[in-house]
């Protein structure tokens, strides 16, 4: 799985550099899409043993110029990626959900041929332990989706320990083939205030808002950013120690979590109407007819035109990403499109492993 220290040394930078540009766009896009895994990213175009290796070398501070150029080029373009496409993700998942998660999927399931080849490399006498590694991952991913279920199927989280642990599944998707870091942040219920952070920082940056810059600085970005260390340090380690004693269970796990992330990107759902008195946020909400606050904030699917829904307390209006999800019925259409998005997903993740 990972090169010589040796060989790392030797590389010229014209040959780590374009295609850990490529990898680290890749892998920022995939770290904002729930389903796509950023180390399926960097393994398609063949960066992804070199990035290990820097990874594990640099946590040693073996700091060589290969291992600077190699996470230089792939951190730089993935930061650069999540910057400035956070907003644009995550408005298309807010604004139409059904279509993005069928998306999704098709990514999601793109993805297991790039880890069965891996799988297909091991020289063993018994496929057993995939298998059984298989299961586990599987039936973990399915634990997760009805946890997400049981907390209403969606809805926002924030707060500085669900954002380190933000950080850490971001870490986990870079690291590990098949993991989605949107994925378990979506879980979490921590997607949608993460990229809003992130989309928030950019506006301050443009701004010159010093305060605003603090503000999201220390009360999203530092506590994502410490988790996304501390992931990376200790996954990087734990990976490799784990493929070098049990290769075929741990490359199982890894496709069971590929394979059981599709269980809670069922595409059917969308923001709800929630009751008057109903908590979001731990806070009670009133449902009101103001026009122009909806104007603001966008129609709820199936409420009368010009509904909100507001904090009795403060009177703030309640964001749509914040709502309550249900899962809907499908036209025949929906089904259709549905069905043709994740052919479309399937086929353009083939495509990046084919073209790596």
């Amino acid at each position: 799985m990972s090169e010589s220290p040796g060989a790392a040394e030797g590389s010229s930078a014209a040959e780590i550099v374009p295609r850990g540009l490529l990898g680290g766009v890749l892998m920022g896009l995939a770290n904002l899409v729930p389903g796509i895994s950023g180390g399926t990213m960097l393994l398609a175009v063949g960066i992804y043993p070199r990035f290990i290796e820097a990874v594990a070398r640099a946590t040693t501070l073996k700091l060589d110029r290969s291992t600077l150029l190699t996470l230089g080029s792939v951190g730089g373009a993935a930061a650069a990626a999540i910057v400035l496409l956070a907003g644009p993700v995550k408005g298309l998942v807010v604004d139409h959900r059904w279509i993005m998660y069928a998306l999704f999927i098709g990514l999601t399931l793109g993805g297991v041929p790039v880890v069965w080849g891996l799988v297909k490399l091991v020289e063993a006498p018994s496929r057993a332990p995939v298998w059984a590694g298989a299961l586990v991952g599987f039936l973990l991913m399915a634990a997760l989706a009805w946890v997400q279920l049981q907390g209403g199927g969606g809805g926002s989280r924030e707060g500085w320990a669900i954002f380190f642990v933000g950080g850490l599944a971001g870490a986990a998707a870079m690291i590990l083939p098949g993991v989605s870091g949107g994925y378990l942040l979506l879980v979490l219920g921590a997607y949608v205030p993460i990229l809003g952070g992130i989309e928030a920082l950019k506006e301050a940056l443009s701004a010159g808002d010093v305060g605003g810059l603090v503000a999201v600085g220390t009360g999203v970005v530092l506590p994502v950013g410490l988790g996304v260390v501390a992931g990376i340090a200790g996954v990087s380690h734990a990976l490799r120690w784990l493929f070098d004693r049990y290769q075929l269970a741990t490359l199982g796990v890894l496709l069971g979590l590929l394979v059981g992330a599709v269980v809670g990107l069922w595409p059917f759902q969308q923001a709800r109407l929630p009751e008057s008195g109903e908590a979001i946020k731990a806070q009670a909400v009133e449902v009101v007819v103001d026009a122009e606050a909806a104007s603001r904030v966008g129609a709820i699917p199936g409420a009368p035109t010009g509904t909100v829904v507001r904090f009795v307390e403060s009177g703030e209006v309640v964001e749509i990403e914040d709502l309550p999800i249900a899962f809907f019925t499908p036209t025949g259409g929906q089904i259709g499109l549905a069905f043709g998005l994740i052919l479309a997903g399937v086929l353009a993740t083939a495509l990046i492993g084919r073209v790596g």
